[in-house]
């Protein structure tokens, strides 16, 4: 159940110490950024101060408009050399919002990601299919790197082409995938078309749903035509994308 034991079963207290600790080095790492700097100062706040979460009610929200407006680097904290990756939103409602990571931003994702797979019952055995977009979408590369953190075998299929997604999990024994709830219905329809049903020719067992809105009533159909466990993740590009919030079986 636990990826990182001692941490995920911290005390209360000792939890509460260690997110203000967090929380001080956050806002200390913020301060560097354009827009950040400036909050800081217009509010009155000093990090190397903060000694309590409730300063939090003090910050005002960050807006999609505030990250908009500071396209390309009015968000960055650290000098442009030390960004290794550069994701996006989608920019469906508006100016899509860059995302930038360092190296250590990467390995943190990953690790946060495997904790939450982890979590759901993914282990070294599985085989995990990768059936979302790689590319500046958070969604693909943030399991991927979370499930190959864990040691597992990654299929990185990406979207799309449903008769090779079949072929894939039948030839090399796919357990795990990760896939949007409206591609799996029609990949359903696929392994009708093919004669095939996925609860008796395929070894799924658990599956990761998401980065689009579905029903309990679709989740239940899913599970209930795969044979499988369907777990939502939740994420959001401007906070590394997905391993922001897991659904587990507790």
């Amino acid at each position: 159940m636990f990826w990182e034991k001692e941490i995920e079963t911290l005390p209360r207290e000792e939890l509460e110490r260690l997110q203000v600790r967090r929380l001080r080095q956050t806002l200390l790492r913020a301060r560097n950024s354009p827009f950040y700097g400036r909050l800081f100062k217009r509010i009155g706040l000093d990090p190397e101060r903060v000694d309590s979460l409730d300063v939090l009610k003090d910050i005002p929200f960050t807006t999609k408009e505030d990250l908009r407006a500071n396209v390309p680097y009015g968000f960055l904290a650290v000098p442009k050399e030390e960004i290794v990756r550069l994701h996006s939103s989608s920019g469906t409602t508006g100016v899509a919002t860059p995302i930038f990571h360092t190296a250590s931003d990467i390995d943190r994702w990953a690790n946060l990601v495997a904790r939450c797979m982890y979590m759901t019952g993914v282990r070294r055995e599985d085989v995990f299919q990768n059936t979302m977009g790689y590319g500046l979408f958070t969604g693909g590369l943030g399991f991927h790197y979370g499930a190959e953190k864990l040691g597992v075998m990654v299929i990185p299929s990406g979207p799309g082409n449903s008769r090779r997604q079949i072929y894939l999990m039948q030839t090399f024994g796919t357990t795990v995938i990760h896939i949007l709830p409206s591609y799996a219905m029609r990949l359903l329809s696929v392994f009708q078309e093919m004669g095939l049903d996925p609860r008796y020719d395929t070894r799924l067992r658990i599956a990761f749903i998401g980065a689009e809105p579905h029903s309990e009533e679709m989740r239940k159909r899913i599970e209930e035509a795969y044979g499988m466990d369907a777990y939502n993740s939740y994420g959001l590009s401007e906070m590394n994308g997905p391993g922001v919030a897991f659904e587990c079986p507790y």
